[in-house]
């Protein structure tokens, strides 16, 4: 196991990124999106996919240099492409854009074709929650050539992970932190899996199914034709296909496909569509406020139950693990760290423990 600062993996990360070929600015925006999802505990959206990054940059499939752009817009929405660069480059602007529109008239609407992968999802929530804005965010389009998920009640690949994020801000906290969910409409997101199966851990019950639609607990039944679940049976379900519209029917990412432009198969197709709301629409700031922290306070005053410590509220988890990681380390572990320096080899990028 490795330990790095975030100030030390940050720079790690960027100077990984800018030898790979991205510009400063987009390496930053990358590399410190990384680490924040490795500050929340949330390995699957941290370094991982790092190997895939360097490829699909290797491939031209993703433009490590490429600036997002604005389609159309109005007073209160915006079309934006990202010109098949960084998702978490064109995910931010997206959201910061959706911000200011919110802040002008009350809510708005973005969506965003033409980007690569966006990491958390949650944290395009944070930063809407940081200036006391609701923001609901959902990513979808990849089982238009990646089909990994199979709906309730059936045996055959339809749809993918489809991540879905709703984050609150609840400035009365300590620090700030936003009542967050954010997470995968399978049972776990398939970098969960990923890790699992190179780790020959299994596979917890209610994953994954083989491929003649029975239960398993074999982390590496996707590479064996099986498929993950729907989290929470019918109802997990029917929210994957409700991602599935946002993400990619309102935003059209269909009809911004260009297989010699840009874009792998897994995210040709993926729409993203955040929709962010300005939290005092109803009521004056204080009133919320106060509401919010009572409600918070209230769950976390519940006794627990039999094997539980307390009850937490959704985004509990992260914020807890920030505040240790930020003020100590963030460990990493052996076989991620090995990736690193295999990409770190291929970009010409030494890593020191």
């Amino acid at each position: 196991m490795v330990h790095k600062t975030a100030a030390e993996y940050r720079d790690l990360l960027k100077r990984m990124l800018m030898a790979a070929g991205a510009d400063d600015a987009n390496a930053q925006c990358v590399a410190a999106h990384l680490v924040a999802s490795e500050l929340a505990g949330v390995e699957t959206h941290g370094v991982r996919p790092m190997k895939d990054y360097i490829r699909c940059i290797e491939r031209g499939e993703l433009k490590p240099t490429a600036s997002p752009e604005i389609l159309q817009e109005t007073d209160h929405s915006a079309l934006i492409s990202g010109c098949w660069g960084w998702g978490h480059v064109a995910a931010e602007f997206g959201v910061n854009v959706a911000i200011a529109k919110a802040q002008a008239v009350g809510i708005a609407i973005v969506s965003l074709v033409q980007l690569h992968h966006i990491g958390r999802v949650g944290h395009y929530g944070e930063l809407a929650a940081a200036q006391s804005m609701v923001a609901i965010t959902a990513g979808a389009g990849y089982c238009m050539d990646h089909r990994r998920a199979v709906p309730y009640g059936g045996r055959e690949k339809l749809l993918d992970t489809n991540p879905f994020s709703v984050a609150f801000p609840n400035p009365k906290e300590p620090d700030r932190r936003p009542v967050l969910l954010d997470y995968a409409t399978t049972f776990r997101a398939q970098g969960a899996l990923q890790l699992m199966a190179q780790r020959d851990q299994p596979a917890p019950p209610g994953f994954v199914i083989d491929k003649e639609g029975q239960p398993s607990t074999n982390a590496g039944e996707l590479a064996r034709d099986g498929a993950m679940l729907p989290f929470g049976a019918h109802k997990g379900y029917a929210l994957m296909m409700a991602v599935e519209y946002l993400g990619r029917m309102i935003s059209g990412s269909d009809d911004y496909v260009d297989k010699g432009d840009g874009g792998d198969d897994m995210f040709r197709h993926q729409g993203v569509t955040m929709i962010v709301f300005r939290a005092d629409l109803f009521r004056s700031q204080d009133s919320y406020n106060d509401a919010a922290w009572k409600m918070a306070q209230s769950a976390r005053a519940v006794a627990p139950a039999p094997g539980f410590d307390r009850v937490r509220m959704p985004g509990d988890p992260e914020a807890e693990t920030r505040a240790r990681r930020s003020a100590e380390t963030i460990p990493i572990a052996d076989d991620l760290w090995s990736m690193l320096e295999e990409q770190g080899v291929k970009v010409g990028v030494r890593l020191e423990t």
